[in-house]
């Protein structure tokens, strides 16, 4: 019998790892939404209509719901390290293929690359980043990993579409190539290389999918992020057609927005790592209430900027707290887990905007949508308080169980 491998040992200096995948993140996150900002100037240098362009967001979403689970099963064996780089390496290419794009069917095909990438390297690097800390610091250390794509919709997105209205949309692909190639540099000299080579058998990541609690944990996800992108996907018309604000304030409520998340993403880490239960709690019952009071703080300026502040604090401050929760339940293998942990949330975004429009087009209209995007969350929240009472009823009759077995002398 071959002896287990050992457990990796937390590192004396994580911080430059740590910001070195949050580059990564931060890259991948800005070639993510910053298409929205360029979509009409794609469609008019390509001569396509807005709407097929728009499938270049929508496609990019379902190729990482769908291929992020297959890259991981396929490439097991890998050394995890080796898998970031050559993910990496292919986010580069992809980006560079963009630029090159003469005609919309070769821009998608780069866009589909690009998402093969990023579940992947986001259950990847997730896990990694855990392995880098104590078991005490594992949700800040995942907090700074995200906090990559949450500076990436403060800067990187407003530059990014900034490169696109002034150079042209290629150059921003082009921007975005130039860092992700140094974000490939630092990985390699930055990241260490023993952490997370273990190779759980196949079987094993599988087995743990088929967990209750973790297919528990995975739809919580679905659930409280459904919400968030059910209203964020419709906040452009929400700000300006019942708030009354105007194409450029929506734009600076945006980065504030980007703000909100990025506090939130640092404070939920630290509340994870402080006591998960509670955290998750609190932090899912804030967002559920900023989304049910946005339909009522539309009619002020003023408690409409702070709602979409908030909105940001609270819907990534729950993500640090997702995800440990995820990895926690699938603690045997958690790669696999943590890459369907993505795709759950990429789900969640396609099915959020479809829902919303659902509402939109009925009887309830626009103004209804922050109130079902909350009735969404709430439902999280009610399988999270489940989970828990669940949790805690099996450790009482794991304990009486225990208590039971007599003792011999």
């Amino acid at each position: 019998m071959k002896p287990s491998p050992e457990v990796p040992r937390p590192l004396s200096s994580p911080l430059r790892p740590l910001l070195v995948l949050s580059l990564c993140a931060f890259a991948i996150g800005m070639a993510e939404f910053v298409i929205m900002g360029i979509l009409p100037d794609i469609a008019s240098d390509l001569q396509v209509t807005i709407s097929d362009a728009g499938l270049l967001i929508s496609g990019y979403s379902l190729g990482v719901a769908v291929t992020a689970p297959l890259i991981m099963i396929l490439t097991g064996r890998l050394p995890r390290k080796t898998l970031l780089l050559l993910l990496m390496l292919l986010f580069v290419l992809s980006n560079a293929l963009a630029v090159s794009a003469q005609d919309f069917s070769v821009l998608m095909t780069a866009r589909i690359l690009m998402s093969l990438t990023h579940g992947s390297f986001f259950g990847v690097a997730t896990v990694m980043a855990a392995e880098m800390v104590t078991a005490d610091k594992r949700a800040w250390a995942i907090s700074v990993l995200v906090s990559g794509s949450s500076i990436a919709n403060i800067a990187g997105v407003p530059f990014g579409t900034w490169v696109g209205h002034a150079l042209g949309w290629r150059y921003t692909f082009a921007a975005i190539a130039v860092i992700g190639a140094a974000a490939v540099a630092g990985l390699f000299r930055l990241l260490p290389g023993h952490l997370s080579t273990r190779t759980d058998p196949l079987k094993r990541e599988i087995g743990v999918l088929g967990k209750p609690e973790v297919l528990l944990a995975l739809l919580v996800s679905a659930l409280c992020f459904g919400g968030v992108f059910m209203t964020f996907t419709y906040v452009a018309p929400l700000l300006e057609q019942l708030a009354m604000f105007d194409g450029r304030s929506v734009s600076w409520i945006l980065v504030l927005f980007g703000i909100g998340v990025t506090l939130g993403n640092v404070a939920g880490g630290r509340l994870a790592d402080w006591s998960l239960r509670p955290a998750l709690i609190g932090i899912t019952a804030g967002l559920a209430v900023c989304l049910f009071a946005f339909t009522v703080t539309l009619e002020s300026k003023i408690f409409a900027v702070a709602d979409i502040f908030l909105l940001g604090v609270f819907s990534f401050g729950i993500l640090p707290c997702l995800t440990v929760l995820v990895m926690s339940k699938a603690k045997e293998a958690p790669n696999l887990a943590t890459t369907m942990n993505v795709s759950a949330l990429h789900i969640s975004n396609a099915v959020g905007a479809w829902l919303g429009g659902m509402v939109i087009d009925s009887r309830f209209g626009l103004r209804a949508v922050p109130l079902f995007s909350g009735g969404v969350t709430l439902l999280g929240l009610t399988l999270i308080v489940f989970m828990i009472l669940l949790e805690t009823r099996r450790r009482k009759i794991h304990r009486k169980q225990q208590q039971a077995i007599p003792v011999e002398n």
